[in-house]
């Protein structure tokens, strides 16, 4: 899948008929394997990145296309400030990213509409798995983090919204590298937080491109594949599946410390 198509998926995709037409999750061999003792999550496995499109249709109508520019902007400037040592935090590239869509598609936005726009990264509802997977996985003694681009105000804006914050050891931002996702160094932060070695933390991605990112870094990496793509010419996930139940059922066969 590329990117672009990526981006419109996340900007317009519906879930109809997701579930039935998902394959079953890859199969795996859990045999030898290290135990799993922490489970790191992009925000997006958590959080139903669609609430974005929402608030642009409250404030402009339905704007497809101007979603779809705001958000393909966004990632295209995490990616290029990644790759060129040129870091901004991830609430001034939703700012940025947004001034852009606004010229590209001639759109005057009075200041509180604009405000309201850039706070909708950060008013996201979680999906309606996440609170009860959280749990289980806290009564089986896992460690939980987030692991995501997000700010850290934006994340901790976000679980605290959702009653989502007492479930987490660690919010985890790439801030802390002064980087983003795919960069090593950003999966790396999941490693020196937890205190632990990769091999022992899993890693729930929700974009093929992340998934990928982090099974290159050496995290038993889920792909929460709850669009129903493709797989990707990449690396491939340790597994995948639709949902946050699997998730949990294929740490449950893994290995535990």
């Amino acid at each position: 899948m590329s990117r672009r198509k990526f981006l419109t998926l996340v900007s317009g995709a519906t879930l109809d008929a997701c579930a039935a037409a998902l394959p079953s999750p890859v199969a795996t061999s859990n045999a030898g394997a290290t135990p799993i003792r922490a489970v790191t999550f992009d925000l997006f496995t958590l959080f139903d990145p669609r609430g974005v499109d929402a608030r642009v249709t409250e404030v402009l109508g339905n704007r497809p296309d101007f979603v779809a520019t705001w958000k393909t902007k966004l990632f295209d400037y995490s990616w290029l400030r990644a790759a060129s040592g040129q870091y901004r935090d991830f609430q001034a590239l939703v700012h940025d990213a947004l001034v852009y869509a606004t010229r590209a598609h001639a759109v005057e936005l009075s200041a509180s509409a604009f405000g309201k726009l850039e706070d909708a990264f950060t008013e996201l509802q979680a999906w309606p798995d996440s609170k009860e997977t959280l749990g289980n996985l806290r009564q089986r003694g896992l460690k939980l983090a987030t692991l995501a681009n997000f700010s850290p105000a934006m994340i901790r804006a976000l679980v605290n919204r959702a009653g989502l914050a007492d479930d987490f050891d660690e919010l985890i931002s790439t801030d802390r590298a002064q980087t983003y996702k795919p960069d090593p160094r950003a999966y790396a932060l999941g490693e020196s937080t937890l205190r632990l070695p990769r091999q022992q933390i899993a890693f729930a991605a929700f974009g093929s491109w992340d998934a990928a990112g982090g099974r290159w870094f050496g995290f038993p990496t889920f792909w929460v594949n709850r669009f129903s793509q493709p797989s990707e010419e990449l690396v491939a996930p340790d597994s995948q599946g639709p949902d946050l139940a699997h998730l949990d059922r294929w740490l449950k066969d893994m290995p535990r410390g």
